[in-house]
Order: C-alpha cells, then sequence, then structure tokens
C-alpha cells in the first residue's frame, strides 16, 4: 500500500513538474520562428542606422562614465539578430542562413567599431573610465550571463507573443554593445590592452549566446532542413560542422581557464584575509596574477604598519598549500624596506587627508555653535531660574540668528518662552531678561509668556 501510494505521489509530482516546466504551450510555428529571426539578422536600412546610433549612445556613455546611458544603447541596439541567426542554422542545418549570419556579423562588427573609433578620435574626453575598464576584463560569470540570456533569448523568441521585456533585458545582461565601444576606445587612444580585452569579451557573450540558441533549438526539435543532392548535403554538414568546431571548442578552452582564474581569485583573497591577519599590520594592496604560459601564479602584497619578520612571511608561504596555492609564487613588500612605498610621502598623504577632516569637524562645530543656548547646560538654567522666580511653571529656550534682508547674519537673540504657575501673578519680565542676558551671555534676549 505504501510503496502504491509513493508511485503515486511521484506520478502527481511528474506531472505537475511538467505541466509548470512545459515549452510546449504558447508555442510559434518553426518556419514563423526562422522568418522572425531570419529578419533580425538582415544589416540593412533601418537597423544599420540603428545600429551605428546605437553605438554612437554606448559611446558617449563609457566615455562619461554613466551606466544609464549606456543601457538605453543596449535596449536599442540590434546586434543580437546575427548573433542568434547562427545558433539557429547551426540548429537547423541551413547553411544559407549561416553565411547570411556570419556575412551581417562581420558588418556589424566593422560598422560598430568604425564609428567608436571616430567618435573616441575627435572626443576631447580620453580618460580610462571604470566603465571602459569593465569591459576589458571578461569573468566566468559573463559566460554565465551570455549562456542564460541566450537561452531566454531564444525562448522569446520561439512564442508566438514576441512584445515581452525578454529580448531587451537580454540585450542589457550579456552587454554585447559596450566591448565594440570599448574596443573603438583602445583603437583610438592606442591602447592594445582595450583592444584585446573586448575583443576577447565580444566573442566570449557572442559564441554563448549562439551556442545557448543552438542548445535551445535542439531541445525543442525543429526539423533540419534537407537537400535533394546528397553530396551537397553532406559537404554542408561537414563544413557546418568544422565551423561549430572552430567556434565552440576555443570557447569551452576560455570558459575552463576563466574558471580557474576565478578559482584562484577566490582562493587568494582567502588565504590572504586569514594569513595576513595581524593587529598592528595592514594589506594596503594585493594584487592577483594567474599563470600565463611559463610564468607561474603570483600573490603580489603590499603591507603597511609594524613591519614583519621574513621568518613570519615563510611561514605564511608555507600556508600557500593549504589553500590549494602551491604553485603560487608570494612577494611581499613592507613600506619601511627600500622595495616598498615612500614612507614621507604617504605621510603627507595621510596629514592632508587628516587636516582636511579636522576643517570640516571645525565647521561642522561652528555650526553647531549657532544652536547651542550656552555654555552650561539647560537644566541648570531652569533650576536657577526656578530658585529666582517661584512663579514659573515651565521654561523653553530656543537660540537662533538674526538675517538682514539680504539674508546676512546679524545677531544672536536667546527666545525664551515661560508659563506662570498661577495667571493671575504677572512675572517679573525685566528682571528675567537682565538675568538671561548676564546668564547666557546673549545681549539680544526675547521673552514670551504663554
Amino acid at each position: 500500500m505504501n510503496h502504491l501510494s509513493t508511485k503515486t505521489m511521484l506520478n502527481r509530482l511528474r506531472t505537475f513538474l511538467k505541466g509548470r516546466f512545459n515549452l510546449d504551450a504558447d508555442t510559434a510555428a518553426r518556419d514563423e520562428v526562422v522568418a522572425a529571426i531570419s529578419k533580425g539578422v538582415e544589416f540593412r536600412g533601418v537597423n544599420l542606422w540603428v545600429l551605428i546610433f546605437a553605438t554612437m549612445i554606448a559611446s558617449l556613455g563609457l566615455n562619461v562614465n554613466s551606466p544609464a546611458v549606456i543601457i538605453g544603447a543596449m535596449l536599442i541596439s540590434p546586434i543580437m539578430g546575427p548573433i542568434m541567426g547562427v545558433g539557429l542554422s547551426l540548429g537547423i542545418n541551413d547553411f544559407e542562413l549561416l553565411k547570411t549570419s556570419l556575412r551581417n556579423l562581420m558588418l556589424m562588427f566593422i560598422v560598430a567599431i568604425v564609428t567608436s573609433t571616430v567618435y573616441f578620435f575627435v572626443s576631447p574626453l580620453s580618460s580610462n573610465s571604470s566603465e571602459l575598464l569593465a569591459r576589458t576584463v571578461p569573468t566566468t560569470y559573463d559566460v554565465l550571463i551570455a549562456l542564460f540570456g541566450g537561452l531566454a533569448g531564444i525562448v522569446a523568441q520561439t512564442r508566438t507573443d514576441r512584445n515581452s521585456t525578454v529580448i531587451p533585458g537580454v540585450a542589457i545582461a550579456t552587454a554585447l554593445i559596450p566591448p565594440l565601444c570599448t574596443a573603438g576606445f583602445g583603437i583610438a587612444t592606442g591602447q592594445p590592452r582595450f583592444i584585446v580585452g573586448a575583443f576577447y569579451l565580444f566573442f566570449i557573450n557572442s559564441v554563448f549566446i549562439a551556442l545557448a540558441t543552438y542548445l535551445m533549438v535542439r531541445f525543442l526539435r525543429y526539423e533540419k532542413k534537407t537537400f535533394m543532392d546528397k553530396v551537397r548535403e553532406r559537404n554542408v554538414k561537414r563544413m557546418m560542422l568544422a565551423i561549430t568546431l572552430l567556434t565552440f571548442i576555443p570557447s569551452v578552452f576560455v570558459g575552463f581557464r576563466m574558471v580557474r582564474v576565478s578559482i584562484f581569485e577566490a582562493m587568494a583573497d582567502k588565504y590572504v584575509a586569514q594569513v595576513f591577519d595581524f593587529p598592528h599590520t595592514r594589506v594596503v594592496e594585493c594584487k592577483k596574477q594567474y599563470a600565463a604560459r611559463k610564468h607561474p601564479s603570483r600573490i603580489e602584497l603590499l603591507l603597511l604598519g609594524e613591519p614583519l619578520q621574513e621568518a613570519v612571511i615563510e611561514n605564511a608561504r608555507a600556508q600557500l598549500n593549504n589553500f590549494g596555492l602551491e604553485h603560487a609564487e608570494l612577494v611581499v613588500r613592507q613600506v619601511n624596506k627600500p622595495d616598498g612605498l615612500d614612507v614621507n610621502s604617504l605621510q603627507q598623504s595621510y596629514m592632508e587627508l587628516l587636516a582636511e577632516k579636522n576643517r570640516r569637524i571645525e565647521d561642522m562645530r561652528t555650526r553647531l555653535e549657532r544652536y547651542r543656548v550656552t555654555d552650561v547646560e539647560v537644566d541648570d538654567i531652569s533650576r536657577e531660574m526656578g530658585a529666582l522666580m517661584p512663579d514659573i511653571a515651565t521654561v523653553s529656550l530656543t537660540k537662533g540668528v538674526t538675517f538682514d534682508g539680504t539674508g546676512t547674519p546679524r545677531d544672536t537673540t536667546l527666545i525664551c518662552v515661560v508659563s506662570p504657575l498661577d495667571p493671575q501673578k504677572p512675572i517679573d519680565r525685566t528682571t528675567l531678561e537682565r538675568w538671561l542676558r548676564v546668564r547666557t551671555k546673549v545681549n539680544e534676549v526675547q521673552i514670551f509668556i504663554k
């Protein structure tokens, strides 16, 4: 009985999950999807001009370091079309669509690079902003974003309703146009690291979006294109297989390397945080460089504070093995050593920073002084006033600044509001006013009796 009950529950769970994750609902016909993606592949007329405008907007956003402007450029950029066309053509064995997609992808690439290069060549601003620098160092997250973004994009394209926010969201997440603009910046300013890093990021994004499209097309079991001429069909399949391998295999190696780099950097951060945790010594700079060719991985630290003995540093090197960093080199620089920082320069910077903070504190203290009632506690004044004039029930003191018609401060005014115990008995206003002037050292005193 229990066995049948468990089996029934599993069947119900399977049916429930299948219904929830079923992609058959609202599915567009294969030919309709192919036609829609093929239309977005072509770069002529409106699409070409929109690409130029989007590139100019993205270049402006990168130049002024504005994320909002860059997001706007990614929203209007039609750059996703040829990349999804490549993935779709490989999935349905359409060689003509593949050629069209690659040709338009190359055209799009050239137009975007030329446009951004011309902009940055004539732009008066040429500083390396944070948005530009962010487009030169691909990470594992970029690969995952491109892969899942591509999956979301092709799923949206295979629906009958394509007016959703998925495609614009994918365009923002995968960030295809900013790397091309960054490459244009590198060309215009003669900085190879921007060119290489941006091309690298664009290649990674493009390949994994195309790969995601291919995988989803095969998952949906789209019918492949057949040829009447079997010899031609065999040649086309071989050519497409070669293109697939030449495109995807390098990206797999790139992806694995990026994963290893991310793991190395994470372990290096953990190692530095745990091993170099000293009460009077701080790590002010940490540079991590993963192994490249014959050069081993390297962790370079700059320490500030009480100098560490060589034995302590050697002990830290011995702990590299505990964090999976046995092949990494550890280089430690200390500010009091010949290869360290200029201590006088660092001290001067700290003194300037401290002087600026002291200036701000003094400014705030001056402002606060305007609103302080007196140099003694208000409760002391109230007690003294109660002893001087027993007929007073409550007292309220406020210190303000009197301004003239031009907004210039003229004098300080003390406002005193009192309420008598017995409204029938008058309060000696003159005596109270004279005493408050002497007690608070404020010449202008105004008294209000409730």
